[in-house]
């Protein structure tokens, strides 16, 4: 007898009304966009007017067509217009990225090629290989406008962003938000395209407002994204690393510092880590993900450069004595992930200028201020580790040490966990994508209905974030962000049920892959934000391949950036604006290229940038961006709407009463007396949280167990590019105080709990050092190793 027919749960999600493959024709007077679904079993027609150069006329056709309809109705239509030529096929394309224009006629953006690169619960995701722009209206002399120097000076600065480089989108799947926001979001007609990770969401802005709805865009994500599939120890899993960039104060690196009246921050990069099982088909998926974040320090601060100074001075406007910018953006942060708001603070303390220092303490200040105003369970939680000086010290040593406050943050906010069935939130996304527009509700067929079988069984939220920052939120912020997702990956792959040996090896392949992984986000962040590579000393170091050649190297690097920097930053900054639609020509707006730098951005006393000459000073902003005409959607809140989330892991929180803002993770004096420490509570969370095989306390000291992390065990990667080769082949990619001058040591401590009393500045309390490291935590070190002794393996 044979088996019954495995249900499976996708069935509802085959024939969903989402255009995957788009064709443009022509006549004199209109272009018709006709578009199909993946499975070939509809057709749908836009028409876009040609007669009038500066308005923007759409009409969406209701009808839902055959292939003998449309093969039919293409025919009638080239015979009504055989003195003009008929109807002409112009290309083929993939969705609609938005319309704009300039100072004559509407430009359409498409896109020319996509290319798969993952999937995320059954949800296929595409990178933008080849994007078009095309001319709307019919050429005439109305249009002659299109050839004039500004206007293509306009289309030059456009076409400086790259669309084919690291924008990404899905059909089905709402990638500008976590997979625990994804999930867990039951709200339905909400508007998701203006979100602060949605790039063409000024471009889309027109053609939503015609048609009430995005059947015919999609999203654009810009960032990075990298899935390879992964087997140890027989057990396969498979690996995805997003990056996304917010569009809120985006911009180049020393035109883009700080933060904006509006609470946003340059540099905002949502980092998110999905790791899944692969499960037959039919069965929900157990999937996991943790999400942390980058950005700029939220003040208003700027740096001034020439040419010849690639280290300039950081200049603080002290203005905002109220921090309102500063507790603006918390508070989205607050809204967007849950209350525990965990602060990693990189900068230098030991600068021989004191550019870092002096940022670092009005940060702190900034952390102190906020904390008094606010209640005790949803006060910022912030340590300082200047990671640059303990790698001097030692590389292994100051990697652990990342990885031990890598893990008490994942203990605060724990991580998202649930088990999803394919296709999940699909029907979600069809229907907020027509808008609560009546052509989809009309046909009761395309209504979808949720069922027991759609619904994700969830088992842990991510209740908070941990972010990250150094200077440029770049190369130390790419080494922490990584030891934070090694500490995660541990997690999520015992949450999965993926044992074996507790043995940890930073060097074992998963986690040596995991590292290329971050490497990789990082070098595209880096070529975004400053124009090069990241830096690979501190990566490179923890391989043990830091050598001449790659000293070299970064030197290479450092002087590409600094020439980007210093001599295009300018262009590169006007393009990024003029495709957000924060400078051009509407409004009466003056052309980004007649702005001096203290027009691009407010709080500037003196303008000496000129985009033309290049003069050999350049200033740069102070980072408070006034936005100008235009830019502000009013449909658009300043706050995300909060993701479900719940208390993280009990635990003790990093909290003083310190004036300076943070918990200092350094080396500090036996004259400081030992705080009062929950034992209990460090066996608890703090057991085994570094990394064997290494120098300092690796000779006793190890994470949770990582299963298969083994040298004795063979790990496969596949990248997504050869999992999708069908695809991609297609034409269409507490607080701290500040340490005294006088207290210094060659090795490292940590602090992971302590309570002050002192309300004085510049002290803190700390575990007294025996060679390097506290009594008390020593102490508590040797009982844990031997208690792992006598573990049964």
């Amino acid at each position: 007898m044979g088996s019954e027919p495995r249900e499976d749960p996708r069935r509802e999600l085959i024939d969903l009304p989402v255009l995957h493959k788009l064709k443009l024709y022509s006549t004199r007077t209109t272009f018709y966009l006709i578009g199909r679904d993946e499975k070939k079993t509809f057709w749908r027609i836009l028409k876009i007017d040609r007669t009038d150069p500066k308005e923007l006329n759409l009409f969406e056709d209701p009808t839902r067509y055959t292939p003998d309809e449309i093969s039919q109705l293409k025919k009638w239509i080239s015979r009504g217009n055989q003195e003009h030529g008929g109807l002409r096929a112009e290309t083929t394309c993939y969705g609609i990225i938005g319309f704009v224009r300039f100072l004559g006629p509407y430009y359409m953006l498409v896109i020319r090629k996509r290319k798969k690169v993952g999937e995320i619960c059954g949800h296929a995701i595409y990178g933008v290989a080849e994007s078009q722009m095309i001319m709307v209206p019919y050429p005439s002399s109305e249009t002659r406008v299109s050839s004039s120097a500004a206007e293509r000076r306009y289309r030059k600065l456009f076409n400086m962003v790259d669309l084919s480089k690291n924008f990404y989108f899905s059909y089905t799947y709402r990638l500008m938000y976590s997979l625990q926001k994804n999930i867990c979001n039951t709200e339905r007609g909400k508007i998701h395209d203006n979100s602060m990770f949605v790039w063409n969401e000024y471009l889309t802005r027109g053609i939503r407002g015609i048609l009430k709805n995005t059947v015919w865009t999609v999203a654009l994500v810009y960032g990075f994204f990298e899935q390879i599939k992964c087997s140890v120890s027989n057990e396969e899993f498979i690996l995805t690393v997003i990056a996304r960039r917010s569009r809120r104060y985006a911009g180049t690196r020393y035109l883009r510092r700080g933060v904006n009246e509006q609470g946003s921050v340059a540099n905002e990069v949502e980092i998110e880590q999905i790791v899944s099982r692969e499960v037959p088909e039919g069965k929900k998926i157990p999937i996991t993900s943790v999400v942390q974040v980058r950005g700029s320090i939220p003040l208003f601060w700027s740096q001034e450069t020439s040419v010849f100074n690639p280290q300039p001075d950081i200049i603080l406007n002290n203005t905002d004595e109220n921090y309102a910018a500063t507790k603006l953006h918390f508070e989205n942060l607050r809204q967007r992930y849950g209350k525990r708001i965990i602060i990693m603070n990189l900068l230098k303390t030991g600068d021989k200028d004191h550019r870092e220092s002096i940022l670092k303490a009005a940060f702190g200040k900034a952390i102190w201020f906020i904390n008094r105003q606010t209640k005790k369970d949803s006060r910022l939680k912030a340590i300082h580790y200047d990671l640059n000086k303990h790698f001097k010290s030692g590389v292994d040593g100051a990697f652990e040490q990342l990885c031990v406050l890598g893990k008490r943050a994942l203990d605060l906010i724990d991580l998202f966990f649930c088990e999803a069935p394919l296709g999940i939130g699909a029907e979600g996304v069809i229907n907020d994508s027509f808008l609560n527009n009546p052509i989809m509700n009309q046909d009761k067929e395309e209504t979808i209905q949720e069922n027991e079988s759609l619904k994700a069984d969830i088992h842990k939220l991510q209740s908070g974030v941990l972010r990250t920052n150094c200077v440029d939120c770049l190369d130390r912020t790419n080494v922490a962000q990584y030891s934070h997702g090694l500490v995660a990956l541990n997690q999520q792959l015992r949450t999965l049920g993926i044992t074996g040996p507790p043995i940890v090896d930073k060097d074992n392949p998963v986690a040596k892959k995991l590292m290329e992984v971050y490497e990789n986000a990082g070098d595209a962040i880096a070529i975004q934000y400053a124009g090069s590579e990241a830096h690979t000393k501190m990566f490179s170091a923890l391989r043990g391949e830091w050598n001449m050649m790659m000293k070299h190297r970064d030197i290479i690097t450092a002087v590409r950036r600094h020439y980007n920097n210093a001599y295009q930053d300018g262009e590169k900054q006007n393009a990024i604006n003029v495709f957000l639609g924060k400078s051009g020509p509407q409004l009466g707006r003056q052309a980004p290229w007649e702005l001096g730098s203290d027009q691009r951005n407010t709080r500037r006393t003196s303008s000496n940038l000129d985009i033309e000459t290049l003069r050999p000073k350049i200033s740069r902003s102070l980072s408070d961006n006034l936005l100008l005409l235009g830019e502000l959607n009013l449909e658009e809140p300043i706050l995300e709407n909060p993701e479900p989330s719940r208390e993280g892991l009990n635990g003790v929180i990093w909290e003083t009463t310190s004036e300076s803002g943070f918990i200092e993770a350094e080396p500090t004096s036996p004259t400081f007396h030992s705080a009062i420490v929950d034992e209990d509570h460090l066996r608890r969370t703090g057991s085994r949280q570094m990394l064997q095989g290494s120098s300092s306390m690796s000779d006793f000291l190890g994470l949770d167990d990582v299963p298969g992390f083994s040298h004795s065990y063979n790990a496969r990667f596949t990248p997504a590019d050869e999992m999708f080769e069908i695809c991609s082949s297609v034409s269409s990619d507490n607080m701290f105080t500040d340490l005294d001058e006088s207290i210094t040591s060659t090795t490292d401590t940590n602090i992971l709990e302590f309570h002050s009393s002192s309300n004085q500045p510049g002290r803190f309390i700390e575990f007294p050092l025996v060679d390097g490291y506290s009594n008390e935590f020593t102490q508590w070190v040797l009982h844990e190793k031997s208690s792992l002794s006598r573990a049964p393996r």
